[in-house]
């Protein structure tokens, strides 16, 4: 491909609505370009990486065993009322009505559509299992859009769903797409973990997320310095250190703490530290409120207080509220004297002698016990792990925490969408079974972008050659010279006869412009044709990622790239 004649819309300012590096490069790169809040145009280059991971997920699936297929983007509204979903997932689901007033949505997601294809289709233990796919474009309306193609409401995934007999054999299928989603951003030369994950709308018994490592990754995750453990914070087990010494209670006593409300107030006002200290929360679970206690240095995990109470809806209470169930305003609640359901982190069992809210304005109490002082209704893991935290898998590791960005999503579903929509079979016997399912998710578009925030310098993009545009570039320092242009013609060609994908930077444009050009949008690999090392036969490689620069004779300047792109696919595969 010729430079002159493709597109590629590059700019020199940074974007000022860019928030994060990716969605500046990809911007400067000219990659994408933005049509609407969250939804953007891909444009050559950009659309060219996206391809190569499409392509490297499409071979790993049909290793797998999958089967590539195509579903409506626009979906009938009595599926997702069959499976419940309609008004349980938000204002993110797009919804509109047609000329004769019948409810649809734009897919954010497709398991009530596979999953009626597939009670329509499969009627036999014979038929199973099952693994179907497809890539394509989803719609998620999100209340905040940001961050370019991280976080779009139009985005291109890859989502696949498996069907089996029973449990054992879906756990299977699980195993399968789990070990070809590592296969896949291994393959996509990405630094990344498969985590334990929360479930969240999608539902089941069991999920892994695969996250990208980048400093400017939304989600906290963790994974153990020895063993292979790692989840996502979210779903990160705290293991509890043990019980504690035992310690004679002392007396009760009251603080009056005018002013202090916050930990950091209390303790420094009491002279005690934040780990003897007890942090009692205020919660509406499903409209009854109920108490939640942690350490004072620990902070409340939601989504695990919710799974154990195993509640819709779970928010901190408004002030109001906390002043109705502790009889004193916000900052000076605690657990004694109090008649409303209590769960305290496992952490809080260790605690001896701590001070607590005393459920009075400007009041504190000190030498609070546990099971003199106040009645706790269960003990469980509520609070978010922390960096150096026991690993809860082994005996010997602690936690380490990284940010991450999530490009891959595995579940376990079991049967809650079967179940709901009636999808079963004929078992060898002739009797009816409902089938077991599994789902799997990739944001295609999210992993190119993904890529980049792990894959850059101050010049610009470096990108991972199996996802490149091209895998290497051809400047000719001065188009206006005969040779110049002819040796960088030839080396063009021979390229892509190699099978070498290549980008001939033929503009008659100063050589500072073309290198920084070059560096932006990222190309592994650029030969540099000047005048001067030509008439000594030779011509200058350049490797992106690390900076080298070699000095080759023109005759063998193709067979080095070729090698060069070679390995790394081929590492990439192995």
């Amino acid at each position: 491909m010729r430079y002159s004649q493709y597109f590629i819309p590059t700019v020199k300012e940074t974007p000022s609505d860019a928030e994060v590096v990716s969605h500046q490069l990809m911007l400067r790169a000219g990659m994408i370009r933005k049509l609407a809040a969250g939804i953007y145009n891909y444009l050559p280059l950009g659309l060219r990486s996206i391809r190569k991971v499409e392509n490297i997920v499409r071979e790993e699936m049909n290793r797998a065993g999958a089967i590539e297929l195509l579903m409506p983007t626009v979906q009938p509204a009595e599926l997702w009322q069959e499976s419940g979903r309609w008004e349980q997932y938000g204002k993110e689901l797009l919804r509109f009505k047609d000329r004769k007033d019948a409810g649809f949505c734009l897919g954010p997601t497709h398991e009530e559509i596979i999953t009626d294809l597939v009670r329509r289709e499969v009627k036999s233990y014979r038929q199973l299992p099952l693994n179907l796919y497809q890539i394509q474009g989803k719609f998620r309306d999100e209340i905040r859009p940001r961050f370019g193609l991280m976080r779009g409401r139009e985005f291109i995934m890859k989502d696949a769903y498996s069907f089996d007999v029973d449990e054992k054999a879906a756990d299977l299928s699980y195993d399968k797409m789990y070990k070809a989603y590592r296969r896949i951003f291994e393959r996509c030369g990405l630094r990344f973990r498969a985590v334990e994950a929360d479930t969240g709308s999608i539902g089941g018994t069991a999920s892994h997320e695969f996250m990208v490592l980048a400093e400017s990754g939304e989600d906290a995750i963790v994974s153990c310095s020895v063993c292979e453990y790692a989840a996502n914070v979210e779903k990160a087990e705290a293991r509890s250190a043990g019980a504690a010494e035992h310690a004679e209670p002392r007396p009760l006593e009251r603080v009056a703490t005018p002013g202090k409300r916050s930990i950091e107030e209390v303790t420094a006002f009491l002279g005690v530290p934040a780990s003897a200290m007890l942090k009692t929360l205020v919660l509406v679970a499903d409209g009854t409120p109920v108490l939640a206690l942690l350490r004072g240095d620990h902070d409340l995990n939601e989504i695990k207080l919710k799974n154990y109470l195993d509640c819709h809806t779970l928010e901190m209470a408004p002030d109001e509220v906390v002043t109705k169930v502790t009889g004193a305003p916000v900052g000076f609640a605690g657990p004694v004297g109090l008649k409303v359901r209590i769960i305290a982190d496992l952490a809080v069992k260790e605690l001896r002698n701590f001070s607590t809210g005393g459920n009075e304005k400007d009041l504190h109490l000190k030498n609070v016990n546990l099971d003199r002082d106040c009645q706790v209704t269960a003990f469980a893991d509520i609070r978010n792990v922390t960096h150096g935290d026991p690993c809860p898998r082994c005996s010997s590791g602690t936690l380490e925490m990284w940010r991450g960005i999530e490009v891959g999503h595995v579940f376990k579903l079991g049967t809650k969408y079967s179940k709901a929509l009636k999808a079963s079979y004929l078992d060898a016997d002739g009797k009816e079974q409902i089938i077991f399912m599994g789902c799997y998710g990739i944001g295609i578009s999210r992993t190119v972008a993904a890529c980049i925030e792990q894959n850059h310098d101050k010049d610009g993009i470096i990108f991972p050659l199996p996802i490149a545009p091209f895998h290497c570039i051809i400047s000719a320092v001065n188009v206006k010279e005969e040779p110049v242009m002819a040796a960088a013609e030839t080396i063009y060609q021979q390229l892509c006869d190699a099978g070498v994908e290549g980008l001939l930077d033929d503009r008659d444009e100063r050589p500072g412009s073309k290198f920084k050009d070059a560096d932006l949008i990222g190309i592994p690999l650029r030969i540099v044709v000047g005048s001067k090392n030509l008439a000594d036969g030779n011509v200058e490689l350049k490797i992106r990622k690390t900076g080298e620069v070699q000095l080759l004779p023109l005759a063998e300047a193709v067979a080095k790239v070729k090698e060069l792109v070679g390995e790394a696919l081929q590492q990439a595969k192995d």
